[in-house]
């Protein structure tokens, strides 16, 4: 294989440990996968749902300390909770540390919840369109979409959003704040009234900007006419990642940064020596992923050893995160990812495993390295 594999790593909470032992975990693992051949290391951004990686430029900082070739990034800052200034100082003192190693991944989520709010009410007033069945496109699970509503109505997401913006405050327009962060990274930055402010750190920053979407919408068509490089959430969203790299690639543009687009897709994997082990590793993954989907935040991730199955209803609600998981032996899920890669021509794929014991989630992405033949294991 030749398309590189990168890693995205939630800084999953397991049952038993706490976010301590989870961040530890974080940069064992950046280690790790420094040393197998992964070309990058992204952590993601999630607040007030039991997992670690709530503050990414912090944590982009760690890991660029612990390591010394790896890429590091956010994959990514929630331009919603933020501003464009902030997010250019805190990644431009990374990299005045750790230059040219940095990845600024943007994603709209503050942005899109008012949207999909917006948009379940007006589709209260209309009749339901048609239900898309799950298909199976060259070997890759395409599921049906999932209904969000219920989610973006939760209380709890509702109470964190309330406190992760300061009173009265209004976010900016995706597409301003990503320009606003260009311009403040290549020292253009005018305010409406024509005056000039220079970012120090951040200003002249070696930093990679990405922008993430999970459907062919605004984040998609950004990134192609900005000429960036786009994350495709397979993951998170499987049954849209196709019509979003296809919106991606219809609007690019050529830039500074690029000459063609770029695209990564994500996946959920968990690899071990044989189906079985791995079955029995990823056996709980339903039971975290409803946690989450329910509105009630991710539950520590649980034991298989000693957790029932999840519920029949229960499991419905997330069956389409459920087979479009890649779970197996070496082979079995690079032969997987292999069809996804093929089908979403992608230029890179990254890869998040998650299992309750941190030495299985270790085992998971060495196992996958070898098996891809990443330069790392090769050149070891």
């Amino acid at each position: 294989m030749t398309t590189p594999l990168s890693v995205l790593d939630l800084s999953p909470v397991s049952e038993g440990t706490t976010a301590r032992t989870a961040l530890r975990n974080t940069v064992d693992l950046a280690r790790h996968a420094e040393a197998w051949g992964y070309k990058r290391y992204w952590v993601a951004e999630h607040h007030f749902v039991g997992v670690a990686s709530s503050s990414p430029a912090v944590l982009v900082g760690i890991l660029a300390a612990a390591t010394s070739t790896l890429r590091v990034g956010a994959a990514a800052v929630q331009l919603g909770h933020t501003t464009a200034a902030a997010v250019v100082e805190a990644f431009g003192t990374v990299d005045a540390l750790y230059p040219g190693r940095l990845d600024l991944g943007l994603g709209r989520s503050g942005q899109r919840r008012a949207e999909a709010l917006k948009a379940v009410a007006e589709r209260n007033n209309q009749p339901a369109p048609p239900r898309r069945e799950t298909e199976i496109r060259d070997g890759v699970v395409i599921p049906a979409p999932f209904d969000p509503s219920g989610l973006l109505l939760s209380p709890r997401l509702t109470a964190a959003q309330s406190v992760l913006q300061q009173p009265g405050a209004l976010s900016p327009a995706f597409d301003q704040q990503v320009d606003d962060i260009l311009a403040l990274l290549d020292g253009t930055y005018r305010t409406p009234d024509g005056i000039e402010l220079h970012a120090s750190p951040g200003k002249g920053a070696d930093v990679e900007v990405w922008v993430f979407g999970s459907s062919a919408g605004p984040s998609a068509e950004l990134a192609g006419r900005l000429g960036l490089p786009f994350g495709a959430n397979y993951h998170v969203s499987p049954s849209t990642t196709l019509e979003a790299v296809e919106a991606y690639r219809a609007a690019f543009r050529p830039s500074s940064q690029l000459q063609k687009p770029y695209v990564v897709v994500s996946a959920d994997a968990v690899v071990a020596e044989d189906d079985a082990t791995a079955k029995e590793l990823a056996s709980t993954f339903a039971h975290w992923t409803h946690s989450i989907r329910s509105g009630h935040g991710a539950i520590p991730y649980p034991d298989p050893a000693h957790t029932a199955p999840l519920g029949e209803t229960e499991r419905a609600a997330v069956e389409d995160r459920l087979i479009t998981q890649f779970v197996g032996a070496p082979a079995t899920v690079a032969d997987r990812l292999d069809s996804l890669r093929r089908l979403t021509d992608a230029d890179e794929l990254v890869i998040t495993s998650v299992t309750h014991d941190h030495g299985d989630r270790l085992r998971s992405y060495e196992l996958l390295a070898a098996e891809w033949g990443l330069p790392g294991l090769l050149a070891a």
